[in-house]
């Protein structure tokens, strides 16, 4: 069963940055969980894919953040990144780590879900 835990949340001003962390259990880049992604939900509104990455680097970003949040990798510490840079005030949003099997941005891909960290961002 993989576990995920998500950290780093926080609020900033406009224009700032935040680093957000997802540390995993040994279960995950299992034959079942070909990649981990970053996602996130306003209340009241759908969750969106925000970055996906596969266990050999190919990355999948939303267009709304290309340019602007990095998704990365430590599968010695089974730990995934999404540093964020240029917030703005449309980033707030509880994010969430998965883990699934495969590279869309979407909610069916993945099949194991972290409890979220929130991101405010002020202007």
């Amino acid at each position: 069963q993989v576990q995920l835990v998500e950290s780093g949340g926080g609020s900033v001003q406009s224009g700032g940055s935040l680093r957000l962390s997802c540390a995993a259990n040994g279960y995950a880049y299992t034959y079942d969980t070909y990649c981990m992604g970053w996602f996130r939900q306003v209340p009241g509104k759908e969750r969106e894919g925000v970055a996906v990455i596969s266990r050999d680097g190919n990355t999948n970003y939303a267009e709304s953040v290309k340019g602007r949040f990095t998704i990365s990798q430590d599968k010695a510490k089974n730990t995934l990144y999404l540093q964020m840079s240029s917030l703005k005030p449309e980033d707030t949003a509880q994010y969430y780590c998965a883990a699934g099997r495969c590279l869309l941005l979407e909610d069916y891909c993945m099949d194991y879900w972290g409890k979220g960290t929130l991101v405010t961002i002020s202007s």
